[in-house]
């Protein structure tokens, strides 16, 4: 699957000029708010007609459809659902309206777990059930592609991590092409193929979710706080004590319990914030992870602050330190130092399921 974006259209305040051709997988627009995100996945589905355009996906010229043709599914940050319908009337709207039978639902009730909601109505669900919903009723539709903006802004921490794994499995078995808006890079993260960062309604960077995640150069733009690259880990056994140890490129990872059996291959976010480096192997210390690294490059900002790139034998992570602590330690492209990250510094919300197309 290709997705060819190119529009050109004048807001009051800003100005939308986008360049795109995406691969399959979840793309994620991500951005400040305000920064046009959500008018691009709008012209893509046709309820913005922008003043130029050429939106093409695999060949067919979606700009010249109207929005009822372009076979796109919408899930918003409202779910939206019809309130006098039950769950199964919901999903089931769009195939009845155009007289069709809903294909595929016995599938899309499983993966999405709502077989236990579907004679329940929308005023008795939780927040994350109804994006479940939601979702269903948008592949329900049999969309080629399928857009969501912002799906888990409106929701708390604990439905977040509910209807993660959904989305997870959405972007893994489905072989559906997502475009996905979010400003939240924890969840990009874990989710995202690929990444498009908006600015100011242009493409400021673009790329593959690994390579932009763990690029110096590029965490300004996805905002410095949060920085953090991601990792393939497998895991390996389920320790007695509670932790899970996992197999990574440099080598064992001790993480508070993780749900799966031995052989089950993750996708481990690592903020660069929770990263300490030393020159040499320490001894003597609390923290369990020591990973054996080589700096593959070094930004510094403007402020006093260090983006440290490490190279783990074909993986990255990024370690944000203090100019001062990089002097002293005389950090240099090539040289070889020791990662140190505490076991309790990754969330569980920082792991999760590896996309196919990830790296290896």
């Amino acid at each position: 699957m290709t997705l060819e974006i190119r529009i050109a259209h004048a807001f009051a305040d800003f100005r939308l000029d986008v360049d795109l051709t995406l691969p399959g997988g979840l793309t994620c627009l991500f951005g400040k708010s305000g920064s046009g995100k959500t008018s691009i996945v709008n012209a893509v589905a046709g309820l913005l007609r922008p003043e130029s355009a050429r939106i093409v996906l695999d060949g067919v010229a979606l700009h010249d459809l109207p929005p009822h043709r372009r076979e796109v599914g919408y899930v918003l940050q409202d779910a939206r659902l019809f309130p006098h319908l039950t769950v199964a009337q919901n999903l089931t709207y769009g195939p009845r309206v155009r007289r069709q039978p809903p294909q595929g639902m016995d599938r899309i009730v499983d993966l999405l777990g709502i077989g236990p909601l579907l004679a329940r109505r929308p005023g008795t669900l939780s927040g994350g059930e109804k994006q479940r919903v939601a979702i269903g009723r948008a592949l329900l539709s049999r969309p080629r592609l399928l857009l969501m903006d912002e799906p888990l802004a409106a929701l708390d921490e604990g439905r977040k991590a509910e209807i993660l794994p959904y989305i997870e499995a959405l972007r893994d078995e489905t072989g559906l092409p997502i475009l996905y808006v979010s400003h939240s890079l924890p969840e990009v993260a874990r989710l995202a193929t690929s990444i498009a960062v908006i600015e100011a309604g242009r493409v400021a960077a673009f790329g593959p979710a690994a390579d932009l995640l763990s690029d110096p150069e590029t965490a300004p733009l996805l905002g410095l706080r949060d920085a953090g690259a991601v990792l393939t880990a497998q895991i390996a056994a389920q320790e007695g004590d509670g932790l899970t140890r996992l197999v990574t490129a440099a080598g064992p990872l001790w993480l508070p319990h993780v749900a799966g059996e031995p052989g089950r291959v993750l996708r481990v976010r690592i903020a660069a914030q929770d990263v300490i480096l030393s020159r040499s192997r320490p001894e003597g210390l609390s923290a369990l992870n020591i990973l054996p690294a080589t700096i593959a490059a070094l930004h510094e900002g403007q402020g006093p602050g260090v983006l440290v790139r490490l190279d783990l034998g074909g993986e990255f992570l990024l370690a944000r330190i203090t100019r001062r602590s990089a002097q002293g330690l005389d950090l240099a492209p090539g040289l070889a130092v020791h990662a140190i990250l505490k076991s309790v510094a990754v969330a569980q919300s920082d792991v999760g399921a590896r996309h196919p197309a990830d790296s290896a």
